[in-house]
């Protein structure tokens, strides 16, 4: 897949990766500054310091992340916690099945990106009109949340007793709520809004039917089956 040009009254190359790379170091910023909510919660859920630091540094998502020691500080067993971190981790394998040939890297790259294949660099990477702007969405997003997201996990697990819950400040939503900004392109054309009404409502139907985690499998599933079905459609 080579780089798909611009359109006819697109912005010149050079500002449109001057436009991707200052909205990337924004998203980053946000949701890195975050991660000091994480590494309060974990210390406060029963691991040190160290094991705070770990989960982000390998890990690197910031829901499962929640979600195990979110498991762990309501009395939950290591195992039960792996589990349902793994669980919500998965959703990142779909979005690898998009990115991995809209990027198109190949060998160690490919390898070296899938650890930074998240929420956010998913979103600014996907909506790019070619592949030089996808990579540099991808890229920037990715290791700017990398670096601050370990950062502020540090800060957080050291200051945490001090400092409380940031949750309670609201940045929770903050978070979710650039991300549906960062979507929201996506939901200009009829076929977007169809596709995400009827993954919001299979997803809403299964939380009370499946354990926490596999709705937004579920809601993933329809928008994985829904695009596989257009893309035939649309083949020649």
């Amino acid at each position: 897949m080579s780089d798909r040009p611009l359109e006819p009254h697109a912005e010149p190359h050079a500002e449109a990766q001057r436009r991707v790379v200052r909205d990337s170091l924004g998203v980053g910023i946000a949701t890195g500054l975050y991660g000091a909510s994480f590494g309060a919660v974990s210390v406060a859920s029963g691991l040190d310091v160290l094991q705070t630091c770990a989960l982000s540094l390998l890990m690197f998502t910031g829901a499962s992340q929640f979600a195990l020691v979110g498991v762990l500080g309501s009395g939950g067993s290591a195992v039960t916690g792996a589990l349902t971190a793994a669980l919500l981790g998965t959703r990142n394998t779909l979005y690898g099945l998009r990115l991995a040939p809209l990027l198109g890297w190949r060998g160690a790259r490919r390898v070296g990106a899938a650890h930074l294949v998240i929420d956010e660099s998913t979103a600014m990477s996907i909506t790019r009109p070619s592949r030089a702007l996808a990579r540099t969405g991808f890229l920037t997003t990715g290791w700017s949340v990398f670096v601050l997201w370990n950062l502020f996990t540090l800060l957080g697990a050291i200051g945490g007793a001090v400092l409380g819950d940031p949750r309670t400040y609201g940045l929770d939503a903050a978070v979710g709520g650039a991300f549906l900004a960062l979507l929201w392109p996506r939901l200009q054309d009829h076929d977007g809004r169809r596709l995400a009404l009827a993954a919001a409502a299979v997803a809403l139907l299964a939380v009370p039917l499946v354990p926490s985690g596999l709705p937004v499998l579920v809601a993933g599933g329809v928008a994985l089956v829904v695009g596989v079905l257009h893309a035939r459609r649309e083949a020649p």
